[in-house]
C-alpha cells in the first residue's frame, strides 16, 4: 500500500460528482498523486509534459472521446505501455471487446464498489493482463 502514494494516476471525466468520487477513492486507497483532466484532448496535453503510472477515463467525453485518447495513446511509443482503465456507464459487450482490441488494460462499469476499483487497480498495476469487472 505504500508504493501507491508514489504512484502518477490521471482521471479523465467530464462530470465533477463523478471525478470527485474517483478521486476521494483513489484516496481513500493510499493513492496520493492524481491529477484530472476533462476530456481527452486535456489528457493527452498533459501525459505529454508530465510521465503517468495509470489513467483511469471515461469513454464518453467532449472532444475527444476516453476510447479515443486510448487510441491514440496506443499508436505512440511514448506512451503506448501506460496502464490505461477504461471506467464508464458502457456495458455493453462490443464496447469491452473494442477497448480490449484496442489496447485497455482495464474495463470497469459504474457504479462500482471500492473493493472491486482496488481490486481492478492492483490487477491493472500487477499486469496481469486486461481485467474486465464490468459485472462485478
Amino acid at each position: 500500500m505504500d508504493a501507491r502514494k508514489d504512484l502518477e494516476l490521471l482521471i479523465v471525466e467530464d462530470r465533477q460528482v463523478m471525478l470527485k468520487i474517483i478521486r476521494r477513492l483513489l484516496l481513500q486507497l493510499g493513492y496520493a498523486r492524481v491529477d484530472e483532466a476533462a476530456n481527452g484532448l486535456q489528457a493527452l496535453e498533459k501525459v505529454r509534459r508530465k510521465r503517468y503510472d495509470l489513467i483511469l477515463s471515461d469513454w464518453n467525453l467532449d472532444g475527444m472521446s476516453g476510447f479515443d485518447l486510448l487510441k491514440v495513446l496506443r499508436a505512440d511509443p511514448e506512451t503506448q505501455a501506460i496502464p490505461f482503465v477504461l471506467v464508464t456507464a458502457e456495458a455493453k459487450r462490443e464496447n469491452i471487446l473494442a477497448a480490449r482490441a484496442a489496447g485497455a488494460s482495464g474495463y470497469l462499469v459504474k457504479p462500482f464498489k471500492l473493493d472491486v476499483f482496488e481490486k481492478t487497480l492492483e490487477n491493472v498495476l500487477a499486469a496481469n493482463g486486461f481485467v474486465n469487472l464490468a459485472v462485478a
